[in-house]
């Protein structure tokens, strides 16, 4: 469901910025639109710090280099929130892509990973949870980048 939600979200969001970008045309709107940016809090538990940076340095990084290189995404990176007040995220994980993709490329690119990953659904569920452990997804925004238009 929560995919299913995300999915509606993100070509809402799509579609206003062609809106913008086709009717800013013939004005020269000063901002293009640029890529996508989707960014995930992370507030890492007392003592969780060391492994949770362990999982991202191995199974986070080895699923992100292998959607960089089927060109699912553009790049990736980890920030580390230096003064995070209270119920702020202490890393922000992001995933930066060039467009939204639609419904069916989601399913065949599912698909692909999951041959690729050669684990279950059950599994990476319960791998998931375990994480849970030392560390808490505090929410998920999806940003676009605004360029100045040249």
């Amino acid at each position: 469901m929560n995919s299913v939600r995300k999915t509606i979200c993100v070509l809402a969001l799509g579609a206003a910025s062609l809106v913008m970008s086709a009717g800013a045309s013939a004005d020269q709107w000063p901002l293009v639109s640029g890529s996508y940016w989707e960014v995930t809090g992370i507030k890492v538990h007392d003592g969780g710090g060391f492994k949770y940076a362990e999982w991202l340095a191995s199974e986070w990084r080895k699923n992100l280099d292998f959607a960089k290189s089927k060109g699912w995404i553009k790049d990736y990176k980890i920030f580390s929130n230096e003064f995070a007040r209270a119920g702020e995220p202490d890393l922000y994980l992001v995933r930066i892509t060039e467009s939204v993709v639609s419904g069916a490329e989601a399913e065949k690119r599912q698909a692909e990973y999951m041959e690729w990953q050669k684990k279950s659904l059950a599994q990476m569920s319960a791998e998931s949870g375990n994480r849970a452990e030392y560390r808490e997804v505090m929410g998920n925004s999806l940003l676009q980048e605004m360029n100045f238009r040249n």
